[in-house]
């Protein structure tokens, strides 16, 4: 009984990859002085105000950013209308604040929906060779077409609406993706401890899930905050083209674009909107450099 309590335990340790506890403490302690910085702190704090106040825009003084009103058409700021009205007479303030629900939910989903399928094929190209110059020549092809050229071809086809853009902006991410899940996973494929999973008979779904997935989690972390950032611009972008979202929802892009024929005379219609698209999308990107610096602090000290 003794010799096979030895065995099991022989096993075990030769499924895992062995740890240093103090390697482990000052790792922790570099991650926490990265995340802990001013600019860390300072985009946390950018995105955590921008994020509640698209939440809570009801509660904010705010009225129906839909109601129009010509009457009051390109009003400059007032006590009645903070930021002025734009050329529907519809109160610039509330669709600025209720903006930042359509923009961050375009972002958000995008990232988990390239993060999720790019997480899934990625796996499947990294670990089955038959399959892996059939999937990357797919993601080749896909990549070689501008993203938002594409985007804007698939909801041409498909018709705008919040679904459309998220998939459509999502199927130009995933490529990206399952290019680094399918690297991590062809390097981790060799290490010492997951090869022993192989000789010991371990089913394949028990070495992806335990021994493939977490190695990709760190940098799919870091890849998504830049999806969540690009998605956001993109569909700034193709609604200030008049190919995203409908006119009539109140997203950051539409705002813009609908004010930039009075920009002269009312520059706050592009600026407002353009101001609060900057800041979120700086503070995401100082988020995941910070992100990528502490889950990979080799790589900060090479920089």
């Amino acid at each position: 009984m003794a010799e096979v309590n030895e065995a099991s335990a022989v096993r075990d340790a030769a499924l895992l990859p062995a740890s240093d506890p103090e390697a482990s403490r000052s790792r922790f302690d570099e991650m926490k002085d990265t995340l802990a910085s001013a600019p860390v702190l300072a985009a946390l704090a950018i995105l955590a105000i921008i994020a509640l106040a698209g939440i809570l825009a009801p509660l904010l003084w705010t009225s129906d950013p839909l109601a129009l009103n010509p009457r009051l058409r390109l009003r400059p700021e007032s006590a009645a209308h903070w930021l002025g009205t734009d050329p529907f007479g519809r109160d610039m303030y509330s669709r600025v604040l209720y903006g930042a629900r359509i923009s961050l939910l375009v972002g958000l989903a995008v990232a988990v929906v390239s993060v999720a399928i790019g997480l899934l094929l990625g796996l499947v190209a990294g670990y089955f060779r038959l399959l892996d110059a059939i999937i990357m020549r797919i993601m080749d092809g896909v990549m070689a077409i501008p993203g938002i050229l594409l985007a804007i071809a698939l909801v041409t086809l498909s018709g705008a609406s919040l679904l459309t853009v998220v998939v459509a902006i999502a199927v130009s991410e995933i490529p990206r993706v399952v290019r680094l899940v399918r690297s991590v996973i062809l390097t981790v494929r060799t290490e010492p401890y997951v090869e022993a999973a192989i000789a010991l008979g371990t089913p394949t779904p028990v070495i992806l899930l335990r021994h493939m997935v977490p190695n990709t989690v760190a940098p799919l972390i870091v890849q998504g905050t830049f999806i969540f950032a690009a998605a956001m611009l993109t569909e700034a972008g193709m609604s200030f083209l008049g190919v995203g979202l409908p006119p009539e929802v109140p997203s950051w892009g539409n705002i813009m674009a609908e004010g930039r024929t009075y920009f002269q005379l009312r520059p706050g219609l592009i600026l407002y909107p353009g101001l609060l698209l900057a800041l979120t999308v700086l503070s995401v990107n100082v988020l995941g450099d910070a992100l990528r610096d502490a889950l990979d602090p080799r790589l900060a000290r090479r920089l």
